[in-house]
């Protein structure tokens, strides 16, 4: 294979027949992420910490907002002929998943820390958490 060629994503374009239209999309990230140009998707969330733990440093829970397969249709996008009426076709839902975040002592008013996500079996998605101290 040629320098060139696997960088190249229509390598696969005539490899799969598929029977899905909703899958096109599914298949061009399979192709991006083979490649190694998808993206992890960026969501935000905001914690508020009063002004002892930003001083003392906190353990905090939170929901953190990540992607992950579409329950209603299980990640195909469509039923039958129609796109998903819950994730309007793209297989994909929008879920909280809970943790924990530790944060130093001193955490200032407005920082931002960025950290990923990845549940079981599904998307990674980039975090960017914002603080707001009481």
């Amino acid at each position: 294979m040629a320098g060139d060629d696997r960088h190249d994503a229509s390598c696969f374009a005539d490899e799969v027949a598929i029977d899905f239209p909703s899958v096109d999309l599914a298949l061009a990230r399979i192709r991006r992420a083979f490649l190694a140009e998808e993206r992890p998707t960026k969501l935000s969330t905001t914690i508020r910490l009063s002004g002892h733990e930003a001083r003392t440093g906190a353990t905090v829970p939170v929901d953190v907002p990540v992607y992950s397969m579409c329950r209603h249709c299980g990640g195909r996008g469509e039923s039958w002929t129609e796109p998903c009426s819950q994730c309007e076709g793209s297989g994909a839902e929008l879920m909280r998943q809970p943790m924990h975040v530790t944060l130093p002592p001193g955490v200032p008013d407005g920082a931002r820390f960025q950290f990923s996500v990845t549940p079981p079996q599904n998307i990674t998605t980039r975090i960017e958490l914002h603080v707001l101290v009481n």
